[in-house]
């Protein structure tokens, strides 16, 4: 049997998954995380992106993120996000409909705030559309 590590991942909303995984892999401000059990602790910011939680015997689940903090200790994994969403949930439509908006904004902005609202807008909406695609990837496989 391999070794595993328990991962929470939790949004405002509640707990959206808890249990055993043998990797988890996040996307942090640095760049992606590969993260195993024994993993030495660790507390970064999250970027919006894809979490994928590998259990093992192929079974990979796959989360979006659309940021929030990792926090690693040796024996459990734990996301707190500000919106946390199973990447099947996820409405196509509605992140192509937010990321031309966003476009919009960008290109009539008028304030530094709304330029850097309508930046942070359109990189949810492109993590997103990612996430999107690499579960349409993987369910190919």
């Amino acid at each position: 049997m391999a070794m595993t590590v328990h991962v929470d991942i939790v949004s405002a909303e509640g707990e959206i998954f808890s249990g055993l995984a043998e990797m988890v892999y996040a996307h942090g401000v640095m760049g992606e995380l590969g993260i195993a059990p024994r993993h030495t602790p660790l507390v970064t910011r999250l970027k919006p992106g894809e979490v994928r939680v590998d259990e093992g015997n192929g079974e990979m689940r796959h989360f979006y993120v659309s940021g929030g903090i990792l926090e690693i200790q040796p024996h459990v994994v734990t996301i707190l996000a500000d919106t946390a969403i199973r990447a099947r949930d996820l409405d196509e439509a509605a992140a192509e409909e937010a990321k031309r908006r966003a476009e919009e904004a960008l290109a009539g902005q008028h304030a530094d705030f709304e330029y850097a609202k309508a930046q942070a807008e359109l990189a949810e909406a492109v993590a997103q559309l990612r996430a999107i695609e690499r579960l349409r990837r993987a369910n190919k496989n």
